[in-house]
């Protein structure tokens, strides 16, 4: 078939006319004949059964049954009227009840002529009734396209005010297989479909709108599921290897006398095999002349700070500047005192700039940088500015990179002519199916295990009934020398609310916790910036035994003789920040504890997130609920979510059939990376008109 005809406006399709054409324009982004082929059904009804009237049950199935209409009445009520006909087969009697659109039903109904109904029945008194129908004269109903598996297409209520049902949709994509006499280009290679025994493109279609059974959906299904992640796969992928061709990297070919030294004598604690794996991958990226870009995804406290340390290190060797960018100014601080005290003894110039350093302290950094005497500098947004020039920028690192729009990071990459190689550091676990997906471009290393002597945090869920003992036990902690947190959830739309709450905790455990026996800490979002930091560090040098505070602490607060941290309407967080905020303890060598507080009333989602909280301290498996949970949208947040507009396929659901795409794509540019091979063609010209038209279900039948 010419791909053109699916081009063709929905007006022109017979059924449709203006006045439909613009609804389903409106509603449901129907423009084309190939846009209405591709609005896939969300679930199907299996028509395979004809009830008798006497076989009905009170249940909420829909049901079909084959009968006449032998007499039709109208009946007045409270308001309004309803149509109410008599249904008949051998077996029985039943009503079809009509509330709307009763003249038009009135008119079109044939006496005592067999029609195939569809709905839910009620019973009322001892006949059952089924409001409005759907129904088929029994002549068309055997000579339809429509199939024992009755697809249910998206709808919205526009549409169904509209006349524009389910059962119009269903004949419209009958009149466009008819029309288009259902031949649809193959989009896959034939070696494809052999391996992975795929049905055909034509066959996939018509089983997705009118499969005749289970088994036939099923292979359709997957077949088209496979079909789009295995093109998203293939562009991430090109992606990346065009990059690598096109964007050159300045070449660190010189492990010198930084980086040995460091590593020799200077590393306080022997590296995990992870940590390892991990500077392996980055030193074989900083050789390869093509600019690196990395992903580097590792728990809180799993020591991604030392292997970025490393890479600059490397970075130094080759004569080159590094720089380390975070999102706040505490997580800046903290980087840069932490990094400044391992690299003391190397004699390195490192520098702190933030939108508090002082003007005096800026222009010295300003100059040391562009004359190349200043190494490391360490950073928040203040780094993109345009006064900030480097010398020779080699290697930048990037924190929390989610926090960075992609305008920032690019700022980044015209620090000089040749763009730097780009390190980008996470500690919020990106579930492995929606990395492939979101980051597919990026290579991706991840941290996975813990360095030696670091206990798991213990978590467990109490009720606040159970509060007395809490408190008991937080006694016990202080008793030993060691530190505890308190937060609070602050959530926008009810911060008065929350406000109430904080200083409601705050009070009770003033009481609980009086002077002088212990000092207490709070922060909150409503305090004046210098106060926050003056409160945050009577906590970090142990001048106070307790922080309360809402979720502010949630990134880069270190304090490892924090041992015990209690989060407050537990219920309210979502699975990330949960464990994010846990991360929070746990960084010393002592056991630390994790108490999550709720009252007795939760939903189903909440039970869900405790229970995963307190069974596992690994973030991968609690990103992969929460994903579960949420959807791959909210995790990315709006403005990556885009990214992921599947017509069919469900990155969570359908996994194994990801990974498998990913793996085919790999395999597929491993031996023929431009497709020039004559059996890849198909793929060639398919993945050319996706680029062409940006989704890939506008060209891929």
């Amino acid at each position: 078939m010419n791909p053109n005809v699916l081009q063709t406006p929905i007006d022109y399709l017979k059924g449709v006319g203006p006045n439909r054409a613009d609804l389903l324009r409106g509603e449901l982004g129907i423009h084309t004949y190939q846009d209405l082929i591709n609005l896939f059904p969300n679930r199907y009804i299996d028509r395979t059964r004809y009830y008798k009237i006497r076989e009905l049950q009170e249940n909420s199935s829909e049901v079909q049954v084959i009968g006449k209409i032998v007499h039709l009445k109208t009946v007045e009520q409270k308001r309004g009227k309803r149509l109410v006909a008599t249904f008949v087969d051998d077996t029985g009697e039943m009503e079809l009840v009509w509330f709307r659109g009763q003249k038009w039903i009135r008119e079109s109904i044939r006496i005592n002529t067999p029609y195939v109904i569809f709905g839910r029945c009620n019973r009322i008194g001892h006949l059952f009734s089924m409001p409005h129908p759907e129904m088929e004269l029994l002549t068309e109903h055997e000579s339809s396209l429509r199939t024992a598996m009755q697809p249910v297409y998206p709808s919205t209520e526009k549409l169904a005010n509209k006349g524009i049902t389910n059962r119009v949709i269903n004949k419209l994509m009958q009149q466009l297989f008819t029309e288009t006499g259902g031949r649809f280009m193959e989009t896959l290679s034939s070696s494809l479909l052999e391996e992975l025994n795929l049905i055909s493109k034509p066959a996939a279609m018509f089983n997705i709108h009118f499969p005749k059974n289970q088994e036939l959906l099923a292979k359709a299904q997957y077949r088209l599921k496979f079909e789009e992640l295995f093109y998203i796969q293939l562009q991430l992928l090109i992606k990346n290897l065009v990059r690598k061709q096109k964007i050159k990297g300045y070449v660190f070919d010189m492990v010198g006398d930084h980086f040995h030294d460091f590593y020799d004598k200077h590393l306080p604690f022997s590296l995990t095999g992870a940590q390892k794996r991990v500077i392996k991958e980055i030193r074989h990226d900083l050789g390869t002349g093509a600019q690196m870009n990395r992903l580097l995804q590792g728990d809180v406290g799993s020591g991604k700070t030392i292997v970025a340390l490393m890479a600059m290190l490397l970075a130094l060797d080759n004569g080159f500047q590094a720089c380390i960018m975070a999102p706040t100014e505490i997580l800046a601080s903290q980087h840069f005192n932490g990094i400044q005290e391992l690299v003391k003894p190397l004699g390195i110039n490192i520098k702190l700039l933030t939108g508090s350093t002082k003007t005096s302290a800026r222009t010295e950094i300003h100059e040391q940088l562009r004359s190349g005497e200043l190494h490391i500098l360490v950073g928040t947004h203040a780094l993109l500015e345009d006064k900030v020039k480097f010398h020779n920028l080699g290697l930048a690192v990037i924190d929390e990179q989610h926090r960075f729009g992609v305008a920032q990071r690019a700022k980044l990459w015209h620090k000089n002519t040749i763009p730097p190689h780009i390190l980008v550091m996470t500690a919020t676990p990106i579930p492995r199916t929606l990395a492939m997906s979101l980051y597919g471009d990026l290579d991706i290393s991840v941290i996975d295990e813990l360095p030696p002597g670091r206990k798991p945090v213990k978590t467990v869920h109490r009720y606040d009934s159970n509060r007395l003992k809490v408190f008991r036990f937080l006694r016990d902690e202080i008793a030993k020398g060691r530190q505890v947190y308190v937060v609070y959830p602050l959530i926008q739309e009810s911060e008065k609310m929350d406000y109430k709450d904080l200083m409601d905790g705050y009070a009770s455990i003033e009481r609980e916790f009086p002077k002088p026996g212990y000092q207490i800490s709070i922060v909150h979002g409503q305090m004046k910036p210098a106060d926050k930091d003056y409160e945050m560090d009577r906590f970090v040098r142990g001048e106070t035994q307790i922080m309360v505070a809402t979720t502010v602490i949630e990134v880069g607060v270190n304090v490892p003789n924090a041992s015990v941290m209690i989060i407050e309407s537990a219920e309210r967080f979502g699975l990330s920040q949960l464990h994010q905020l846990r991360g929070r303890v746990g960084r010393g060598a002592e056991q630390s504890y994790c108490i999550l507080m709720t009252g007795h009333k939760l939903s189903d989602d909440s039970k869900t997130r405790l229970e995963t909280m307190t069974r596992t301290n690994d973030g991968f498996e609690i990103a992969e609920v929460d994903l579960k949970l949420r959807g791959p949208g909210d995790i990315m947040g709006t403005q990556q979510s885009g990214v992921l507009h599947l017509k069919i396929a469900d990155i969570v659901k359908d996994n194994q059939i990801l990974k498998a795409a990913r793996y085919y794509a790999q395999q597929l540019l491993k031996q023929d990376p431009s497709l020039a091979a004559e059996e890849h063609k198909i793929i060639r010209y398919t993945y050319a008109q996706l680029s062409k038209h940006k989704n890939i279900w506008n060209y891929i039948s």
